[in-house]
């Protein structure tokens, strides 16, 4: 197991990095058939951008400061200056390398400023290469916890934030027994190890599938959304859930995408980042790159819509 060391902000306490999850599968080498850089995957699908509605963003593995990450969350103040987003999650490896204070500003509050100061409230989760200390920061909205759950601020939709690099026994019996109370119509998921991804770095974390999936599949989660594999993936609906890797906010891994069963729509040749609306049981969604193309586009019902 290796063990680094991170110095935070300031009061913060020096941590190592947990092991991580476990067995993961290694998917096919054989390259995918991805749209290249700037082409579309399809036909694009207008989000409504209607008053009332949940506007959100996801993106993960962003915190080295390179020209990618500055240039594709400028991208995200473009996105937003027609689309108001009024949230944004994030699914882990907030800040790779060195985490001392000024990594904090250099990594994450110089880069996102203008969503900062438009008043974009911004969710985390945990990474492998993330301190536990971060939940203490307050930019991360996390109150000092490694996982929970928050309601979203319009339509009925909760989203809960877990803690993936060490799935202990207590977190489990938490997200079951929060998953199995939640009212809301959408249940949303968001962690860093994907229980499904054909990144061929990382691949799916069977031991998180194996403990998960049948608790997300009971208590009606509709959508997941993970990072870890610097790609982006849309993965082909799993027993009606639908699962995403969303981890190459600033870190890419090109070409990494392989070809499996599992892809629907995937893209490796630039960075990306979603953003959705959710009206009622509909969720609109859009895959945007760094260079501003939708690369991916669809809707999704939630499992809990009447029939």
């Amino acid at each position: 197991m290796r063990t680094r060391s991170f110095i935070v902000a300031v009061a913060l306490l020096v941590s190592g990095i947990p092991i991580g999850p476990g067995i993961t599968a290694r998917p096919s080498r054989t390259p995918v058939p991805v749209p290249q850089q700037g082409a579309a995957a399809q036909a694009p699908i207008a989000l409504p951008n209607k008053k009332g509605s949940l506007k959100f963003m996801i993106f993960g593995d962003f915190g080295d400061a390179s020209p990618e990450q500055v240039a594709t969350a400028a991208q995200m103040a473009k996105t937003r200056a027609t689309f108001p987003f009024e949230i944004a999650v994030t699914t882990g490896d907030n800040l790779l390398g060195s985490e001392r204070p000024q990594d904090f500003q250099k990594k994450f509050e110089t880069p996102y400023k203008p969503l900062l100061d438009a008043g974009v409230t911004f969710y985390a989760t945990l990474g492998n290469h993330d301190a536990q200390e971060q939940r203490y920061y307050k930019l991360f909205n996390m109150n000092g916890k490694l996982y929970y759950s928050f309601k979203a601020p319009q339509q009925d939709v909760r989203f809960f934030m877990l803690e993936s690099t060490y799935m202990d026994p207590d977190q489990v019996k938490w997200i079951e027994n929060e998953l199995k109370t939640s009212t809301e119509a959408w249940k949303i998921v968001v962690m860093h190890h994907p229980p499904y991804s054909s990144g061929a770095t990382h691949g799916s974390s069977l031991s998180l599938r194996a403990t998960l999936e049948p608790m997300f599949v009971k208590y009606g989660v509709s959508v997941v959304l993970t990072g870890h594999d610097h790609i982006y993936e849309r993965v082909k609906p799993q027993q009606g859930i639908t699962y995403f890797v969303i981890g190459s906010g600033g870190e890419l891994r090109r070409g990494d995408l392989t070809k499996t069963a599992l892809t629907d729509v995937g893209f490796d040749t630039d960075n990306a980042f979603v953003v959705a609306e959710i009206i009622n049981h509909t969720m609109y969604f859009n895959a945007i790159s760094r260079l501003a193309k939708i690369v991916d586009s669809g809707i999704i019902t939630a499992r809990t819509a009447p029939k």
